[in-house]
């Protein structure tokens, strides 16, 4: 008659050693990786914000833009034509009520509708690799080459097919701590007059004083970055109505939203399940908001995203 084989609870004490260890080294590594992981994607910071949060009063909510009250309405929308051209940033014209977005591959401005329709694509001639946007006054429009490290200032009208470099005046946005990594945001403040730079990796802001029409004198000047706990820095928005700042990380899957003073106020995570998303957002390269409250976003390859607040 054949031995029965012995039951956990009658295996032998060297095995049972053996066995505890082998469960506490898997529970051990785990508990590292997740504590790495918490730490890298500031898990732990967001759920201070998130309590933090929770004792907003109603006014204090109603007077910021208030992230956690916004539901996507348009979700994934494709932007024909575009799959190979890497949506790179996003902002909102108040006079023309359209949103402009840049494409950084292959490089060329696009005037959408607020639904995310195409109305034209301007190709860039002489940039090499234009990562942010931002409308200014009167038909201007500020981009950024994070390649070149710098800056135009363009103008175009409803007549304009292309834009060539050599046109408009160019600034130069200086070194960055990491060169492949350096400026890739911008956004427009006019409630304050400047312009609001962001470099990427690691995240750092800086303003650049203009009234939107004069060509820029000086140059840019660091703004306290303490609150910018993000892995990178993909884009940047400004809601016209509170003048708070909207900051994008598609490596940390997150939008800050940040008071005049630079500290944290909500937040939203862009991940399938959160503020109505089916899916994650992919990669989230640009921003946007609008005079009504209205939160755009592009991601790569060539994806449009529209939330409401509700």
């Amino acid at each position: 008659m054949a031995t029965p084989y012995p039951s956990s609870g009658s295996l032998p004490p060297v095995r049972k050693r053996r066995l505890l260890l082998r469960w506490s080294t898997w529970l051990v590594t785990a508990a590292v990786i997740g504590y790495g992981v918490a730490i890298a994607m500031h898990w732990d910071d967001r759920g201070l914000l998130w309590l933090q949060e929770r004792f907003e009063s109603v006014s204090e909510q109603q007077a910021s833009i208030w992230l956690p009250g916004y539901t996507v309405d348009i979700d994934a929308k494709v932007l024909p034509g575009m799959e190979d051209d890497e949506a790179s940033d996003l902002a909102y014209d108040p006079k023309r009520k359209t949103l402009f977005a840049v494409m950084g591959k292959n490089p060329f401005l696009v005037e959408l509708t607020l639904d995310g329709d195409v109305l034209r694509k301007l190709p860039l001639h002489g940039w090499s690799n234009p990562e942010g946007v931002a409308v200014l006054a009167d038909g201007r429009l500020a981009i950024v080459d994070e390649r070149d490290h710098t800056m135009t200032i363009v103008s175009l009208d409803d007549s304009t097919q292309a834009l060539n470099i050599k046109d408009f005046t160019q600034y130069d946005l200086g070194p960055s701590a990491n060169q492949n990594k350096a400026f890739e945001a911008i956004a427009w403040d006019p409630r304050n007059q400047r312009l609001v730079l962001g470099e990427e990796r690691p995240p750092r802001l800086f303003t650049w004083r203009t009234d939107g029409r004069s060509p820029l004198t000086g140059d840019k000047q660091p703004l306290p970055s303490d609150e910018l706990d993000l892995r990178n820095l993909s884009a940047l928005g400004v809601d016209p109505r509170t003048g708070h700042m909207l900051v994008l990380s598609a490596d940390s899957n997150m939008l800050l939203e940040l008071d005049e003073r630079g500290e944290q106020v909500s937040f939203m995570t862009l991940l399938g399940g959160f503020n109505g998303l089916k899916k994650r957002i992919p990669r989230a390269e640009g921003v946007a908001m609008d005079d009504q409250g209205t939160l755009y976003i592009v991601s790569e390859p060539n994806l449009f995203y529209r939330f409401r607040k509700q």
